[in-house]
């Protein structure tokens, strides 16, 4: 049967995929929408699996937050290069994708895959990036994502570069205010830009305290400091350590004259930072393959 314009128009619409394809799944499928769809589904998944093994560590990071400020979701998705990227519409697939996660409350990647996508009946997120991948012609791989929700949370988020970093902040909070907001919104930007790895001290680990203690004490035996001073020289960068490496105790980025903690109790009294994620785009991935934790 002849196979109209208006259907190949069609199918490309809701694929994604190119004309000629198009026709040619609509001639094997004599002219019906849905099998055609299965056809290019089926290309589609041949195409990626060929893609698969090639390296992705381009990509996006992506946050959502609830209108409500109470739900968050931070997600990283590689392609194999900036170009594609930058595109509108790996672009669309990430924040799909990351919304997906907010509201649906996935336990792993495994898990999201499997969801339903929304964007048609039996269609899930993971024939969605199967599609994507036959439309733009390269290995999209969805490596991770962090969910932070709580009836009394106040989540925040800061995508920075352009997608290469991303913050996902959770506090405590009597109210999801604006106010509250702006300054939940700034400590993400401070995460972002200085790379805390706890939120206080309380929460450094017994292990890592005493390597670090260990790596400051030999540092000071050999400048052949008195024996006697040495666990106040010690205690002197343990300090500097905790500075560093805790969100409170880091100086404030837009004040560098006050620490987070006290900028907090400054202006947002009630207001206590429980966690945060911070997601470097292709961090600890190889060249050679995408790591899909």
């Amino acid at each position: 049967m002849a196979i109209s314009p208006k259907a190949v128009q069609e199918l490309r619409e809701k694929t994604g995929v190119g004309m000629m394809d198009c026709k040619r799944a609509l001639d094997e499928a004599g002219g019906d929408m849905e099998e055609a769809i299965k056809i290019l589904r089926k290309k589609g998944i041949a195409t990626a699996a060929k893609k698969s093994t090639r390296a992705a560590s381009e990509g996006l990071v992506e946050a959502h937050i609830s209108a409500d400020g109470r739900t968050g979701a931070l997600l990283e998705v590689n392609c194999e290069t900036d170009f594609v990227a930058k595109t509108d519409d790996f672009k669309d697939l990430v924040a799909a994708i990351c919304a997906k996660v907010a509201t649906a409350a996935p336990a792993d990647v495994e898990a999201l895959l499997d969801l339903p996508s929304g964007n048609a009946a039996a269609q899930k997120v993971k024939d969605l990036i199967v599609l994507k991948v036959a439309k733009l012609g390269e290995n999209i791989q969805l490596r991770r994502f962090v969910r932070y929700h709580g009836e009394g949370a106040l989540v925040a988020s800061y995508i920075h570069a352009g997608g290469k970093i991303g913050v996902l902040l959770e506090c405590e909070a009597p109210a999801a205010t604006e106010e509250l907001k702006a300054v939940a919104k700034d400590l993400c930007m401070q995460v972002a830009a200085a790379a805390p790895r706890f939120v206080s001290r309380q929460e450094v680990t017994s292990d890592i305290l005493e390597s670090e203690k260990e790596i400051y004490r030999a540092q000071v035996l050999a400048q052949g400091k008195p024996a006697n001073i040495v666990d106040k020289i010690v205690e002197g960068k343990m300090n500097k350590y905790y500075e560093e490496a805790c969100l409170l105790e880091q100086a404030f980025v837009k004040d560098s004259t006050l620490s987070v903690q006290k900028h907090l109790d400054a202006v947002a009294k009630g207001l206590k930072v429980v966690r945060f994620t911070r997601y470097v785009l292709g961090e600890g991935l190889k060249s050679s393959a995408c790591d899909a934790q």
